[in-house]
This record gives C-alpha cells, structure tokens and sequence, in this order.
C-alpha cells in the first residue's frame, strides 16, 4: 500500500507541472503573434498586433512645445490589436448602411479661406470640394460617432472593439522609438522624411489653404485627405499614426497627467472631463508642433470636423 501511494504521488508530482505547462502553451497560442494581421470580415478594418511592453509617456527634453507632462512611464500589461489604418470612407459607409445611424448638425470645413459649418458638411461631403474616396479616411465624425461604430463593429463581430485610450495610441504610434516623429526613429530625416511616411500639412497643404503656420519643408502631393495606407508604416505596421486625420481616443482628457493610470488604461470621469476627448495623431492641415506623437488634443464630445476621423482597437 505504501508503494502504491508513492506512485501516486510521484505521478502527480510530475503530471500537475506537465498539466500546467500544456495549459500555459495553450493561453499563448490563442494570442496572436505580434505583428499579425487580422479582419474578422470583409468590411472589418484590419488589425495589426500591437505587443505588450513599457515607454515613457508624454514630452522629454528634446521635444518642441511640452503641453504634455508630467513624463511618466507606462506599462502596457497585454498584447492589444489596432487598426492598421484609420476606418475608411467605405468601412463607416456600411456601419451606416446597417445602423441607419444619423448625423446632424454640419460639420467645421475650410471654406473661401475662412471656417464654416454649413449644414450640408458631414461625413459624405467633408469640405473637399470632392466626393471622398472610399479608402480616404471617413472625416466629419464625431467621439459619439467613433463610439457607436465600434459598439456596432463589437456586436456585428463578437470581438471587443473600442476606440484606444490616450497611452495606447501613444505607444503604438512611437512603436519603440522616442523621437518627436516615428521616421526620424526609422532614419529618416524629420522634414523631408515628413512627406514618406505621413499625409501632413506641407507645401501642397500650403498651397491649397494657406495657413499662416510653416509646413513641413516637403511635398507629398495632397492638399487633403490621402487615401489610408498610402505612405510607409511605423516599426509596428501601422500606417498615418501621424497625419491625414486626428484621431479620437477613449480617454475624457485631463491635464496635466493624472498620477493614474499607468496601465494603459484610458483616464476616466473621476480623474477627467468626459465632455472633451482626447484626439491625437495631427491632420494634414496641423501644424508641425502638434503633429509629435506625445502632442494632445482635446475636444468636445460632439465635435465635427473635416479633419477629424478615428481608428479601433480591440481586446484579444
């Protein structure tokens, strides 16, 4: 009896790791590989897997401007999926289609050198004195707008789609660098590599609008928004984090930081103003300054421009 029950024991002692190890390999396998791509249907947007990991979030020295400090470090605890590209023209078109979803009020376009809200600006006429493409980025949508497509594209799907939160982005966008702009981490020059890898306010922008701030010392041929995935992605496969247009995060915006969270996690209505949103990324019609990946936005939740779209994240 006593040598059966040393048998048992020994067999348990090497089974529990052995069961334990399958189950481990198991949890890893069911998350894909960083850098994977994934589209849960055809007018899904496409997702790039984003790694887990830890940065320095906000302005360091060497960065222009710094409205966006205390610098604080953030770890990013699970792997996450992101939109490769910003949600098209075609991609809104058919959350619309299926909703019915209405958007009234006009929306904020450039107009004779001067802004104006027609009635008639929204998402299917954002002011380019065009039809928009249906690659382009959908543009003249709102934070509640961004909110009910991803609620939409989470039911149609069953996968938690949200919109990312402030440190998400950030992080996905400097995909392991610490230079103002994504290229100049990937050797390119700040200016002229503008033009490479981003739809941003330069000499076409210039031509077109007129602003009075300085451009980007580059020309990438659009006064406008350029079609998505048009220019080269950052080191994590994510294309126009920088440029075309800004994009709405999850997080009600406060400044400075708040102590928490530094999980990743978007700041909430205890910590923030919920009207207002944080938006990142720039447009092609910011200005240089506000187009480094740890400048902040911020703006009202019903707010419509025709510079103003999004991307989704989701859990895995």
């Amino acid at each position: 009896m006593d040598r059966l029950q040393q048998a048992r024991t020994v067999l348990l002692a090497l089974g529990l790791p052995l069961l334990l190890g399958l189950l481990l390999a198991g949890c890893a396998a069911s998350v894909p590989k960083a850098g994977s791509q994934l589209q849960d249907c055809a007018q899904c947007p496409a997702l790039v897997v984003i790694p887990p990991g830890e940065f320095l979030m906000g302005a360091p020295g060497g960065e222009e401007g710094r409205p966006e400090g205390p610098v604080h470090r953030v770890r990013i605890h699970k792997a996450f999926a992101l939109g490769m590209v910003e949600v098209t023209q075609a991609q809104f078109a058919a959350f619309v289609s299926d909703t019915g979803h209405l958007m009234t009020g006009g929306c904020q376009v450039w107009r004779g050198g001067e802004w104006h809200t027609p009635p008639d600006a929204d998402w299917t006429n954002p002011g380019y004195g065009r039809a928009p493409f249906d690659d382009e980025p959908v543009a003249c949508v709102t934070w509640n707008d961004a909110q009910a497509y991803v609620q939409w594209l989470a039911r149609r799907t069953g996968r938690h789609y949200r919109l990312p939160s402030e440190a998400e982005w950030e992080y996905a966008a400097r995909a392991g660098g610490t230079a103002d702009y994504y290229w100049v981490d990937q050797g390119a020059d700040a200016d002229t590599g503008a033009c490479v890898y981003a739809n941003v306010y330069d000499a076409s922008g210039k031509r077109a609008s007129g602003f009075s701030w300085k451009p980007f010392d580059c020309d990438d041929g659009y006064a406008q928004a350029a079609p998505v995935g048009r220019f080269l992605p950052n080191a994590f496969g994510l294309h126009d984090m920088i440029g075309n247009v800004w994009e709405w995060t999850a997080d009600c915006y406060q400044a400075p930081y708040p102590p928490a969270p530094v999980d990743g996690s978007p700041v909430q209505a205890a910590q923030g103003d919920c009207e207002r949103r944080a938006v990142r990324g720039g447009s092609w019609v910011t200005r240089p300054s506000r187009q480094r990946a740890s400048f902040r936005g911020r703006d009202p939740v019903d707010a419509r421009y025709s510079f103003f779209g999004f991307r989704v994240a989701a859990d895995l």
